[in-house]
Protein backbone atom coordinates (compact mmCIF):
# COMPACT_ATOMS: atom_id res chain seq x y z
CA UNK A 1 0.00 0.00 0.00
CA UNK A 2 2.70 2.70 0.72
CA UNK A 3 4.39 1.97 -2.84
CA UNK A 4 1.00 2.60 -4.53
CA UNK A 5 0.42 5.60 -1.84
CA UNK A 6 3.97 6.78 -3.22
CA UNK A 7 3.13 6.75 -7.09
CA UNK A 8 -0.16 8.37 -6.61
CA UNK A 9 1.70 11.22 -4.59
CA UNK A 10 4.29 11.40 -7.47
CA UNK A 11 1.34 11.54 -10.39
CA UNK A 12 -0.18 13.93 -8.36
CA UNK A 13 2.69 16.50 -8.26
CA UNK A 14 4.11 15.48 -12.14
CA UNK A 15 -0.09 16.67 -12.56
CA UNK A 16 0.03 19.40 -10.44
CA UNK A 17 3.33 20.30 -12.15
CA UNK A 18 1.80 20.18 -15.66
CA UNK A 19 -1.23 22.10 -14.82
CA UNK A 20 1.35 24.95 -13.77
CA UNK A 21 3.00 24.84 -17.30
CA UNK A 22 -0.30 24.20 -18.69
CA UNK A 23 -2.18 27.25 -17.77
CA UNK A 24 -0.49 30.18 -18.93
CA UNK A 25 -0.65 29.12 -22.46
CA UNK A 26 -3.93 28.50 -22.40
CA UNK A 27 -4.91 31.84 -20.74
CA UNK A 28 -2.38 33.37 -24.32
CA UNK A 29 -4.54 30.69 -26.47
CA UNK A 30 -8.12 32.51 -24.97
CA UNK A 31 -6.64 35.68 -25.35
CA UNK A 32 -5.44 35.09 -28.62
CA UNK A 33 -8.69 32.97 -29.73
CA UNK A 34 -11.27 35.99 -28.21
CA UNK A 35 -9.02 38.71 -30.34
CA UNK A 36 -9.90 36.80 -33.33
CA UNK A 37 -13.34 37.03 -32.55
CA UNK A 38 -13.62 40.46 -31.72
CA UNK A 39 -12.27 41.24 -35.19
CA UNK A 40 -14.71 38.81 -36.23
CA UNK A 41 -17.77 40.82 -34.76
CA UNK A 42 -16.33 44.22 -35.74
CA UNK A 43 -16.13 43.26 -39.35
CA UNK A 44 -19.48 41.87 -39.37
CA UNK A 45 -21.13 44.90 -37.44
CA UNK A 46 -18.95 47.37 -40.23
CA UNK A 47 -20.79 45.45 -43.22
CA UNK A 48 -24.30 45.73 -41.69
CA UNK A 49 -23.60 49.59 -41.14
CA UNK A 50 -22.16 49.94 -44.61
CA UNK A 51 -25.35 47.99 -46.28
CA UNK A 52 -27.78 49.60 -43.68
CA UNK A 53 -26.60 53.54 -45.04
CA UNK A 54 -28.33 52.78 -48.37
CA UNK A 55 -31.18 51.17 -46.90
CA UNK A 56 -34.54 53.14 -46.72
CA UNK A 57 -35.77 54.93 -45.67
CA UNK A 58 -34.01 57.74 -44.92
CA UNK A 59 -34.56 59.09 -40.94
CA UNK A 60 -33.75 62.85 -41.32
CA UNK A 61 -35.36 63.64 -38.21
CA UNK A 62 -32.60 61.61 -36.64
CA UNK A 63 -30.22 63.03 -38.93
CA UNK A 64 -31.00 66.58 -38.13
CA UNK A 65 -30.87 65.60 -34.46
CA UNK A 66 -26.98 64.04 -34.86
CA UNK A 67 -25.87 67.00 -36.62
CA UNK A 68 -27.19 69.56 -34.26
CA UNK A 69 -25.73 67.13 -31.09
CA UNK A 70 -22.00 66.11 -33.17
CA UNK A 71 -21.37 69.33 -34.84
CA UNK A 72 -23.16 72.40 -33.31
CA UNK A 73 -22.69 70.99 -29.98
CA UNK A 74 -19.11 71.00 -30.72
CA UNK A 75 -18.49 74.01 -32.09
CA UNK A 76 -16.86 76.12 -29.00
CA UNK A 77 -14.43 73.23 -28.22
CA UNK A 78 -13.01 72.57 -31.42
CA UNK A 79 -12.60 76.46 -31.58
CA UNK A 80 -10.95 76.29 -28.51
CA UNK A 81 -8.49 73.75 -29.03
CA UNK A 82 -7.57 74.34 -32.82
CA UNK A 83 -7.16 78.39 -31.18
CA UNK A 84 -4.94 77.14 -28.52
CA UNK A 85 -3.28 74.39 -31.15
CA UNK A 86 -2.48 77.03 -33.56
CA UNK A 87 -0.92 79.71 -30.88
CA UNK A 88 1.38 76.99 -29.83
CA UNK A 89 2.70 75.76 -32.26
CA UNK A 90 2.79 79.31 -33.89
CA UNK A 91 5.26 79.90 -30.98
CA UNK A 92 7.80 76.90 -31.37
CA UNK A 93 8.12 77.29 -35.14
CA UNK A 94 8.44 81.61 -34.59
CA UNK A 95 11.64 80.77 -32.06
CA UNK A 96 12.99 78.17 -34.26
CA UNK A 97 12.91 79.84 -37.69
CA UNK A 98 14.49 83.30 -35.47
CA UNK A 99 17.48 81.16 -35.72
CA UNK A 100 17.79 81.02 -39.44
CA UNK A 101 16.02 84.63 -40.17
CA UNK A 102 13.16 82.91 -41.48
CA UNK A 103 10.22 83.97 -39.66
CA UNK A 104 8.20 84.74 -42.81
CA UNK A 105 7.73 80.77 -42.60
CA UNK A 106 5.51 80.47 -39.58
CA UNK A 107 2.46 81.56 -41.97
CA UNK A 108 3.00 78.50 -44.44
CA UNK A 109 4.82 75.77 -41.46
CA UNK A 110 1.28 76.66 -39.46
CA UNK A 111 -1.02 76.66 -42.58
CA UNK A 112 0.75 73.07 -43.85
CA UNK A 113 0.29 71.53 -40.68
CA UNK A 114 -3.27 72.38 -39.68
CA UNK A 115 -4.85 71.76 -43.02
CA UNK A 116 -2.88 67.90 -43.73
CA UNK A 117 -2.47 66.88 -40.27
CA UNK A 118 -3.57 68.54 -36.81
CA UNK A 119 -6.82 70.11 -38.04
CA UNK A 120 -8.49 66.22 -38.72
CA UNK A 121 -6.58 64.65 -35.92
CA UNK A 122 -7.13 67.58 -32.94
CA UNK A 123 -10.60 67.51 -34.16
CA UNK A 124 -11.16 64.00 -34.17
CA UNK A 125 -9.75 63.03 -30.94
CA UNK A 126 -12.09 65.82 -29.13
CA UNK A 127 -15.30 64.44 -30.64
CA UNK A 128 -14.16 61.30 -29.78
CA UNK A 129 -13.65 62.30 -26.11
CA UNK A 130 -17.17 64.56 -26.13
CA UNK A 131 -19.17 62.32 -28.14
CA UNK A 132 -17.91 58.61 -28.74
CA UNK A 133 -17.76 58.06 -25.06
CA UNK A 134 -21.28 59.25 -24.84
CA UNK A 135 -22.29 57.38 -28.07
CA UNK A 136 -21.03 53.68 -26.52
CA UNK A 137 -22.20 54.85 -23.23
CA UNK A 138 -26.00 55.60 -24.71
CA UNK A 139 -25.84 52.52 -26.97
CA UNK A 140 -24.69 50.30 -24.14
CA UNK A 141 -27.45 51.16 -21.72
CA UNK A 142 -30.37 50.86 -24.26
CA UNK A 143 -28.27 47.17 -24.85
CA UNK A 144 -28.47 46.46 -21.31
CA UNK A 145 -31.74 47.46 -20.56
CA UNK A 146 -33.09 45.12 -23.79
CA UNK A 147 -34.31 48.57 -25.77
CA UNK A 148 -32.33 47.23 -28.52
CA UNK A 149 -33.77 43.50 -28.46
CA UNK A 150 -37.16 45.69 -28.07
CA UNK A 151 -35.96 47.36 -31.29
CA UNK A 152 -35.77 43.78 -33.46
CA UNK A 153 -38.90 42.14 -31.95
CA UNK A 154 -40.70 45.41 -33.67
CA UNK A 155 -39.13 44.96 -36.35
CA UNK A 156 -36.33 47.86 -36.36
CA UNK A 157 -33.54 47.41 -37.39
CA UNK A 158 -31.10 48.76 -34.17
CA UNK A 159 -28.00 49.03 -36.59
CA UNK A 160 -30.38 51.13 -39.14
CA UNK A 161 -31.58 52.96 -36.24
CA UNK A 162 -29.29 54.19 -34.37
CA UNK A 163 -25.62 54.11 -36.12
CA UNK A 164 -26.62 55.10 -39.57
CA UNK A 165 -27.65 58.90 -38.77
CA UNK A 166 -24.88 58.94 -36.35
CA UNK A 167 -22.18 57.48 -39.34
CA UNK A 168 -23.85 59.96 -42.04
CA UNK A 169 -24.21 63.07 -39.74
CA UNK A 170 -20.51 62.22 -38.63
CA UNK A 171 -19.20 61.81 -41.95
CA UNK A 172 -20.56 65.22 -43.16
CA UNK A 173 -19.79 67.68 -39.39
CA UNK A 174 -16.27 65.88 -39.36
CA UNK A 175 -14.79 67.86 -42.41
CA UNK A 176 -17.30 70.68 -41.88
CA UNK A 177 -15.68 71.45 -38.52
CA UNK A 178 -12.19 70.65 -39.57
CA UNK A 179 -12.18 73.25 -41.88
CA UNK A 180 -13.27 76.12 -38.79
CA UNK A 181 -10.33 74.41 -37.03
CA UNK A 182 -8.32 75.33 -39.93
CA UNK A 183 -9.12 79.14 -39.89
CA UNK A 184 -9.49 79.50 -36.30
CA UNK A 185 -5.77 77.64 -36.13
CA UNK A 186 -4.33 80.62 -38.78
CA UNK A 187 -6.00 83.04 -36.78
CA UNK A 188 -4.67 81.68 -33.64
CA UNK A 189 -1.46 81.39 -34.99
CA UNK A 190 -1.57 85.18 -36.62
CA UNK A 191 -2.32 86.62 -33.16
CA UNK A 192 1.02 84.80 -31.48
CA UNK A 193 3.61 85.20 -34.52
CA UNK A 194 2.80 88.87 -36.01
CA UNK A 195 0.71 90.60 -32.94
CA UNK A 196 3.37 89.20 -30.13
CA UNK A 197 6.68 88.14 -31.68
CA UNK A 198 6.56 90.94 -34.64
CA UNK A 199 6.49 88.81 -37.97
CA UNK A 200 5.92 91.08 -40.56
CA UNK A 201 2.12 90.13 -41.35
CA UNK A 202 2.61 90.65 -45.19
CA UNK A 203 5.33 87.95 -45.33
CA UNK A 204 2.96 85.87 -43.41
CA UNK A 205 0.16 85.54 -45.48
CA UNK A 206 2.37 85.59 -48.77
CA UNK A 207 4.13 82.12 -47.60
CA UNK A 208 0.80 81.11 -46.96
CA UNK A 209 -0.40 81.55 -49.85
CA UNK A 210 2.37 80.30 -51.93
CA UNK A 211 2.82 77.19 -49.77
CA UNK A 212 -1.31 75.56 -48.45
CA UNK A 213 -2.97 74.31 -51.82
CA UNK A 214 -6.18 73.25 -52.21
CA UNK A 215 -4.97 69.94 -52.27
CA UNK A 216 -3.74 69.84 -48.64
CA UNK A 217 -6.80 71.17 -47.60
CA UNK A 218 -8.66 68.70 -49.64
CA UNK A 219 -6.76 65.72 -48.04
CA UNK A 220 -7.42 67.01 -44.62
CA UNK A 221 -11.21 67.25 -45.34
CA UNK A 222 -10.79 63.75 -46.57
CA UNK A 223 -9.32 62.00 -43.68
CA UNK A 224 -12.11 63.79 -41.45
CA UNK A 225 -14.83 61.79 -42.96
CA UNK A 226 -12.68 58.74 -42.92
CA UNK A 227 -12.05 59.35 -39.22
CA UNK A 228 -15.96 60.33 -38.07
CA UNK A 229 -16.83 57.24 -40.00
CA UNK A 230 -14.41 55.01 -37.72
CA UNK A 231 -15.35 56.71 -34.66
CA UNK A 232 -19.49 55.87 -34.87
CA UNK A 233 -18.34 52.16 -36.05
CA UNK A 234 -16.20 51.64 -33.11
CA UNK A 235 -18.10 53.48 -30.57
CA UNK A 236 -21.20 52.31 -32.05
CA UNK A 237 -19.58 48.48 -31.43
CA UNK A 238 -18.55 48.76 -28.15
CA UNK A 239 -22.03 49.66 -27.09
CA UNK A 240 -24.07 47.09 -28.80
CA UNK A 241 -21.59 44.59 -27.45
CA UNK A 242 -21.35 45.66 -23.96
CA UNK A 243 -22.78 43.47 -20.89
CA UNK A 244 -22.63 43.16 -17.14
CA UNK A 245 -24.60 46.32 -16.59
CA UNK A 246 -23.58 50.00 -15.66
CA UNK A 247 -19.98 48.60 -15.00
CA UNK A 248 -20.17 46.92 -18.24
CA UNK A 249 -21.09 50.32 -20.19
CA UNK A 250 -18.49 51.82 -18.47
CA UNK A 251 -15.33 49.68 -19.54
CA UNK A 252 -17.14 49.70 -22.81
CA UNK A 253 -16.94 53.38 -23.19
CA UNK A 254 -13.14 53.37 -21.47
CA UNK A 255 -12.29 50.43 -24.25
CA UNK A 256 -14.02 52.62 -27.20
CA UNK A 257 -12.37 55.70 -26.52
CA UNK A 258 -8.85 54.33 -26.27
CA UNK A 259 -9.34 52.20 -29.53
CA UNK A 260 -10.56 54.39 -31.60
CA UNK A 261 -7.69 57.14 -30.47
CA UNK A 262 -5.43 54.60 -31.29
CA UNK A 263 -7.29 53.64 -34.32
CA UNK A 264 -7.53 57.06 -36.09
CA UNK A 265 -3.48 58.12 -35.48
CA UNK A 266 -2.96 54.47 -37.57
CA UNK A 267 -5.26 55.49 -39.86
CA UNK A 268 -3.56 59.02 -40.50
CA UNK A 269 -0.51 57.69 -41.33
CA UNK A 270 -1.72 55.14 -43.74
CA UNK A 271 -4.12 57.85 -45.30
CA UNK A 272 -0.87 60.34 -45.64
CA UNK A 273 1.04 57.56 -46.74
CA UNK A 274 -1.48 57.26 -49.39
CA UNK A 275 -2.03 60.59 -49.97
CA UNK A 276 1.61 62.03 -50.45
CA UNK A 277 1.97 58.90 -53.40
CA UNK A 278 -1.49 59.85 -55.34
CA UNK A 279 -2.36 63.52 -54.77
CA UNK A 280 1.34 65.46 -55.32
Amino acid sequence: MAVVQGDTDEQRDGSQSTNVLIRPIEKVGQNVIGTFEGLGLFFVFLARVIVSIFRRPVRWRLFIEQVERIGVRSIPIIALSSAAIGMIFALQITMLMAEFQAEAMVGAAVGLTLARELAPVITTLMLIAKNGSAMTAEIGTMKVTEQIDAMATMSVDPVHYLVVPRTVASIVVFPLLTAMANVVGIIGSYIVAVLMMNVDPGAFFDQLYWFVNPTDVYSGLIKAAVMGFMMVVICSFYGFYSERGAKGVGEAATRAVVTASVGILVADYIMADLMLKLMY
